[in-house]
């Protein structure tokens, strides 16, 4: 079963020193009871430091947390299942995990879960049925912004789409909301498709080297790596397509600055995140939901409308980190101050 929840969008704050770590961060009050661990597997990346530090900012500032273990660096899957046992023999109380990939993991997530560890996965869903997910609705995200692309583009000519990690299951999810687009209009045709592993540098060097071809396209889709596209095409002086990016402060700042540039945000809140410790420490209270599975659905803001360009105008805030979504917070989930996210500390930290 699942539940649906709207995200509305929050005002933005500044981004403070990222996180890069991979550690034990101390205890807190005398309220703290819990310890938490933390699994993820991408960094370098605004969206993944932001929900990292929602993590973080959740659990310091619920009072229920002694102490995050957070297993925080770039590896595969193999990787990840090596972090998680790892969680497990440190005896952890829950363990909030972005999979790498489902299948990759599903062994140790059953093991957490015979270890009476609860397992909250985020951002994405994974297989093993005793976990529970709170994630962004990741197939309505890309089904939005695609359509609305091939709105833009008159409902024919060649798109290039850029898509996330391979194996990732939010890039499944996603791909099955862009083909559901795709298929409603049967004279858009895909150009070109690659995996931008959502790293900045790589996509746009594909974008760049895509560019070099000379093939003409009328679309861009991009998961969520979408300022860089746009410094491509300015940067080779290329025709200003219509482009879907996520609500990353960089990109809503472009839909309103770049000029001739048309395209839209999809949101896509890495605050998640802390959302998956509230989840977390709900059950472990004894407080388990009805519903396995939680769903935050997304917005599409526009700059081709004059109620859309309020909306990323209202939104936007340029002393943001370019790769930080703009929506910080998740109503009823998250309960941090900006200043806590802003500043990415946890429980003693």
């Amino acid at each position: 079963m699942k539940k649906y929840l709207t995200m509305v969008p929050l005002p933005t704050i500044p981004l403070l020193a990222g996180a890069a770590f991979l550690a034990s961060v101390g205890v807190s009050s005398a309220e703290g009871k819990y310890t938490i661990g933390i699994s993820n597997t991408v960094q370098g990346n605004g969206w993944r430091e932001e929900m990292v530090c929602a993590m973080k900012a959740q659990a310091l500032a619920s009072g229920e947390v002694t102490k995050l273990n957070i297993a925080h660096r770039n590896t595969d899957a193999a990787g990840q299942l090596e972090d998680i046992r790892n969680l497990i023999s440190a005896k952890v109380n829950a363990i909030v995990v972005n999979p790498a990939d489902p299948a990759g993991i599903k062994a140790g997530l059953e093991e957490a879960t015979k270890a009476g560890i609860v397992v909250v996965a985020v951002d994405q869903a994974v297989t093993e049925p005793s976990a529970y997910i709170i994630s962004n609705n990741q197939e309505q995200y890309a089904y939005l912004g695609a359509k609305w692309l091939f709105q833009q583009m008159g409902g024919k000519g060649e798109v290039f789409y850029m898509r996330g990690a391979a194996g990732a299951s939010a890039d499944s999810d996603r791909d099955k909301g862009f083909k559901k687009a795709l298929a409603e209009f049967p004279d858009v045709k895909v150009a070109q498709e690659v995996f931008t592993g959502w790293q900045q540098d790589q996509a746009k060097q594909q974008m760049l080297s895509f560019l070099a071809t000379g093939t003409p396209i009328n679309g861009i889709w991009t998961s969520g790596i979408d300022n860089v596209i746009v410094d491509a095409l300015v940067e080779s002086q290329a025709p200003l397509v219509p482009i879907v990016g996520a609500d990353n402060a960089g990109f809503v700042g472009q839909l309103s600055s770049v000029k001739d540039l048309v395209g839209a945000a999809v949101t896509n809140p890495g605050s998640i995140g802390g959302a998956g410790v509230t989840l977390a420490l709900q059950i472990l209270d004894g407080k388990k939901p009805a519903q396995q599975t939680v769903l935050v659905e997304p917005q599409l803001w526009e700059n081709a409308t004059e109620e859309g360009k309020a909306k990323l105008k209202a939104a936007a805030d340029p002393s943001l980190s370019p790769e930080w979504p703009v929506s910080i917070s998740i109503p009823d989930w998250t309960t941090y101050t900006k200043e806590q996210i802003v500043a990415c500390k946890g429980p003693g930290e």
